[in-house]
C-alpha cells in the first residue's frame, strides 16, 4: 500500500510538471488580418482607455463649471453650552441696589446654558465680472480638447497596430528570404563539393562556399529573432499574450495612392486634430484671461436664509423663526497689485497659445509633406528594384550554369548570390516602406478611423461632432 501511494504521488507531480512545461508548446494560435488587429488594438490597449477617461473627466469639469451659475443651497447647525467665568448678574444688581442677591443654582448668575441653531440658506450669483463665464469658457474648451484627444488617439493606434502588423510581415520576409539564401548556398556548396571530390575545382572554392554558408545563417539567424520579437511587439499592441503565435493573413503589397500633396495638404488643415486643439487651447486661455480681469470688478449675490433656535433653546432648536432675504456686493480696491499681476500673467499665457498654434500650423504642413514624398520615394524604388531582382535572379543563374560547365568561377556564383539576396532585400524595404509611410501620411492628415460595432465600446467622437456641440 506504501508503495502505491508513493507512486501515484510521483506520477501526479511528473504530470503537473510536465503541463507546465508544455505550455508553450500549447500556445495560443491566432489567425489575424490588418483589419482585425486594427480593432484589437481599438478595444484594448491602454492608450484607448486613457484617452476615453480623460475626456469623462473633462466633461464633468465642464458640468461642474456650469453648476457655478446655479443656486447654492446650504443647512447650517450648531449645538453650545458656555455662560460668563463669574456672576455678572449678581455683581450688576449689588452695584445697583447695594444688596446682593440669593440663588438656589451657584451657576444662576454666571448664564450658563445650553444653545441650538438651525439655518437653510439659498443663495445664487447675479454678477461675478466673467469669472463664471470665463471658467466655462475654459472648461468647454478643455472638453472639446480632450475629445479630440480621444479621437487622435484612435487615430495614432490605428497607426501603431498597422506599424506593427507591417513590422511582422517585413520580419517574416526578411526570415523567408534568408531562408532561401541559405538554402541556395547550402545547394551550391553541395555542387563545389561534389566537383571538389572528383578533382575539377580546388579547395579553396569549398572553404570560400563554406564561409558564404556560414555567414547566411547568421543573417537567417537573425531574421529569425526579429520575426519573434516583432511577433511579441504586435501582441503587446492587441491585447494578446505576448506567447501567441500569430498567422497573418495579409501581405506586402503596392496599392496606387492617388491623391497629390495639395488635397493631402488640404484635408489635414480641416481635419488633424492638433489644429484644432491648438485653436482650443487659444479659446481656454482667453478664458483665463476674462476670469483674471474679473478681479478688478464687482461680486453680487442674492440669498434667502431662514433660521431657527439661539441661547436657551432646547435641542433640536426649532423655535424663534426668523428669515432674512438680501443682496451683497463686494469689490476688490487695493490688492498691492496682485490682480493686475494675474491678468499680465494670463495674457502671456494667451501670446503662447497663439504662437503655439501658428507653430503647430507649420509642423503639421511639414509633416504631411515629409510623408507625402517618403510615399512617393518608396513608390519609386518599389519599380526599380523589382527590375533589379528579376536581372539578378537571371544573373545568378547563369553564374550558376557558368560554373557547372567550368567556365565561371566560385566567386562569380556567391557575387550574384550576394546580389540576389541584396535585390530583394531592397524589395522588401521598398514595400515595407511605402505601405509604413502611406498609414503615416493618413495618420499626419487626421484620416478618421472606421471602428466596428462590436470594438466601439464607447462613442467615438468626430471632430465636426465636438466642435459644434455645446
Amino acid at each position: 500500500m506504501f508503495n502505491y501511494k508513493k507512486s501515484r504521488k510521483v506520477l501526479v507531480l511528473t504530470a503537473a510538471v510536465s503541463l507546465l512545461c508544455s505550455q508553450s508548446v500549447f500556445a495560443e494560435t491566432l489567425e489575424l488580418d490588418l483589419d482585425d488587429a486594427v480593432q484589437r488594438a481599438l478595444t484594448t490597449n491602454p492608450a484607448i482607455k486613457i484617452a476615453v477617461s480623460e475626456k469623462k473627466g473633462s466633461r464633468a469639469e465642464l458640468n461642474a463649471a456650469r453648476a457655478g451659475r446655479g443656486i447654492t443651497i446650504s443647512v447650517d447647525h450648531q449645538s453650545g453650552r458656555g455662560g460668563y467665568a463669574d456672576d455678572q448678574y449678581s455683581r450688576a444688581l449689588t452695584s445697583i441696589s447695594g444688596t446682593t442677591p440669593v440663588y438656589t443654582d451657584k451657576n444662576d448668575g454666571k448664564g450658563i446654558g445650553n444653545s441650538h441653531s438651525n439655518a437653510i440658506t439659498a443663495s445664487i450669483p447675479i454678477y461675478t465680472g466673467g469669472q463664471l463665464s470665463g471658467t466655462i469658457d475654459q472648461a468647454k474648451a478643455n472638453y472639446k480638447s480632450y475629445a479630440l484627444g480621444e479621437t487622435k488617439a484612435y487615430i495614432e493606434m490605428k497607426k501603431t497596430a498597422t506599424d506593427g502588423y507591417f513590422s511582422l510581415l517585413q520580419a517574416g520576409n526578411m526570415e523567408n528570404l534568408y531562408q532561401d539564401s541559405v538554402n541556395q548556398l547550402e545547394e551550391h556548396l553541395k555542387n563545389v563539393q561534389a566537383q571538389y571530390d572528383v578533382g575539377v575545382v580546388a579547395k579553396v572554392d569549398v572553404l570560400r562556399s563554406e564561409v558564404s554558408l556560414a555567414n547566411a545563417q547568421q543573417q537567417l539567424i537573425q531574421a529569425t529573432n526579429n520575426y519573434d520579437v516583432a511577433e511579441a511587439s504586435l501582441n503587446k499592441i492587441i491585447g494578446t499574450s505576448l506567447d501567441t503565435t500569430l498567422k497573418l493573413k495579409d501581405s506586402l503589397q503596392y496599392t496606387p495612392y492617388e491623391n497629390d500633396m495639395q488635397y493631402c495638404l488640404d484635408y489635414a488643415s480641416m481635419n488633424r486634430a492638433e489644429l484644432e486643439q491648438s485653436r482650443l487651447a487659444i479659446d481656454a486661455a482667453k478664458g483665463a484671461v476674462k476670469v483674471a480681469k474679473s478681479g478688478f470688478l464687482p461680486k453680487v449675490n442674492a440669498s434667502a436664509s431662514e433660521a431657527w433656535g439661539g441661547r436657551g433653546s432646547n435641542w433640536p432648536g426649532d423655535d424663534k423663526e426668523n428669515w432674512t432675504v438680501g443682496i451683497s456686493a463686494s469689490m476688490n480696491i487695493f490688492d498691492s497689485g496682485v490682480t493686475l499681476s494675474k491678468v499680465h500673467a494670463a495674457e502671456e499665457k494667451l501670446l503662447q497659445a497663439e504662437e503655439t498654434y501658428r507653430d503647430t500650423v507649420n509642423s503639421v504642413e511639414l509633416e504631411v509633406r515629409s510623408n507625402y514624398l517618403g510615399l512617393r520615394e518608396a513608390e519609386k524604388r518599389i519599380s526599380t528594384t523589382q527590375v533589379a531582382v528579376a536581372k539578378a535572379e537571371e544573373d545568378f543563374h547563369i553564374a550558376q550554369v557558368r560554373y557547372m560547365a567550368g567556365v565561371g568561377t566560385n566567386l562569380d556564383v556567391i557575387d550574384a548570390q550576394v546580389a540576389l539576396t541584396e535585390a530583394k532585400t531592397n524589395f522588401v524595404n521598398a514595400l515595407y516602406d511605402y505601405n509604413t509611410s502611406k498609414i503615416a501620411l493618413e495618420t499626419s492628415m487626421g484620416v478618421p478611423v472606421a471602428v466596428t460595432a462590436a470594438a466601439n465600446t464607447t462613442n467615438l467622437p468626430t471632430m465636426s461632432t465636438e466642435t459644434a456641440a455645446e
